[in-house]
């Protein structure tokens, strides 16, 4: 009988070298990136679609968390917001289908997306402020003895949302995805033996499918998670503390 690791569905493989080398990784990404530029040619349709329908509840629902999280400067961050939380929805809901590839669960991935928004933030709040930017790593009130402990305190945890917003995305794809591959291959294990361990076979087969379904909340959820922090992010960049 032949092992299968259940990691071999994050594996990067060429899919041809000429002229370079273009790989599951990057169909996907490719993928993802066709969808969301479809939205700019049907949202203007005067008689919904259902394309135009799923992507006008994706942007009213980046709208809310825009405006909810920045406030009324969150208008000039709409465009980005849909963006992000589409595209990372497109590609955790991607890679729920068989044969296909998670492009979320590659942490090169998610660190460029998380770290290409961090300098963007930092910039925003910089041109605005200036040298005052520095005031995010004194909470207002603060004491002003407290100030050599919350100073590197607050630093620390500014400079750790780089990794933490990555990380989480990148995790929760990964682990669901693996445990999902672990409960199938158990459940075909079973199947595979001659003993009342083929009837018993059923029972990983409907922990599979509510499994499925759990996957398939984390996916929206990790878009959300993903696409509320980096608008609260912006707010702190733009309104400090």
């Amino acid at each position: 009988m032949t092992f299968y690791s259940p990691l071999e569905q994050f594996e990067i493989l060429p899919i041809f070298k000429i002229p370079f080398v273009f790989t599951n990784s990057t169909l996907f990404l490719v993928i993802g990136l066709t969808f969301v530029s479809i939205y700019f040619f049907v949202k203007n349709k005067f008689i919904p679609t259902r394309f135009q329908q799923i992507f006008e509840i994706i942007f009213n629902t980046t709208t809310e968390l825009a405006y909810g999280n920045i406030g009324k400067d969150g208008k000039h961050f709409i465009p980005l917001m849909f963006v992000v939380f589409f595209f990372i929805l497109l590609c955790n809901l991607v890679g729920m289908v068989p044969y296909s590839s998670t492009l979320t669960s590659h942490l090169i991935i998610t660190l460029t997306l998380a770290f290409t928004i961090y300098i963007g933030f930092n910039l925003i709040g910089i041109k605005k402020h200036k040298l005052n930017f520095l005031n995010l790593l004194l909470p207002s009130g603060a004491n002003i003895f407290l100030v050599p402990i919350l100073v590197p305190i607050e630093l620390i945890s500014y400079l750790s949302r780089v990794i933490s917003l990555p990380v989480r995305l990148f995790v929760n794809m990964m682990a669901g995805h693996t445990l999902l591959k672990v409960i199938a291959g158990f459940a075909w294990s079973m199947l595979n033996v001659n003993s009342l361990l083929f009837i018993a076979h059923i029972v990983p087969l409907i922990l599979l499918i509510i499994l499925t379904g759990l996957e398939l909340a984390v996916a929206f959820i990790q878009a959300y998670v993903f696409t509320i922090l980096t608008c609260i992010y912006i707010n702190d960049a733009l309104n400090l503390h």
